[in-house]
């Protein structure tokens, strides 16, 4: 029974990230807004605070151009930058009622592998997240969700 509810609850998560959560209304415009990734630090807080927070200020900033994100959850899911993108942008001001622990993989001084473990009351989401270093900016490359 247990397994049937984290299914659901991860199919009920999934399916929460990629609809419509809040529309810009049609005369809005997006103001571009360039945020601080100078350091790797910076980018996975700014990361953390997009996919937690909804935070949607520089956004397209923070992803590489190659970025990937792979769900594993009953169905592996696989999105693109432009998907996940386009999700988060959805999910402006939304905010997560979960407990965030971060912690450093391994580091260099052109690529980091973070674990975030993202605590719900029934289940957690942990997040494989692998910054690199490129043009001068930290962006995030690739992604993997895994749910217990």
């Amino acid at each position: 029974m247990k397994r049937l509810v984290k299914t659901f609850t991860a199919a009920a998560l999934l399916a929460l990230s990629t609809c419509t959560m809040a529309a810009e209304g049609p005369g809005s415009k997006s103001e571009k807004v360039t945020v601080n990734l100078s350091t790797a630090d910076l980018a996975l807080d700014h990361y953390v605070a997009v996919t937690t927070k909804g935070e949607s200020a520089g956004v397209e900033q923070l992803f590489a151009e190659d970025f990937s994100q792979k769900i594993q959850a009953s169905n592996v899911s696989t999105y693109g930058r432009n998907a996940v993108i386009n999700s988060l942008k959805k999910q402006k001001g939304e905010i997560l009622n979960c407990k965030v622990n971060i912690k450093i993989v391994e580091k260099s001084t052109d690529y980091m592998i973070a674990k975030i473990v993202l605590k719900f009351d029934n289940f957690s989401m942990t997040d494989l997240v692998t910054l690199v270093y490129e043009n001068e900016n930290w962006k995030v490359s690739k992604s993997i969700y895994s749910y217990q």
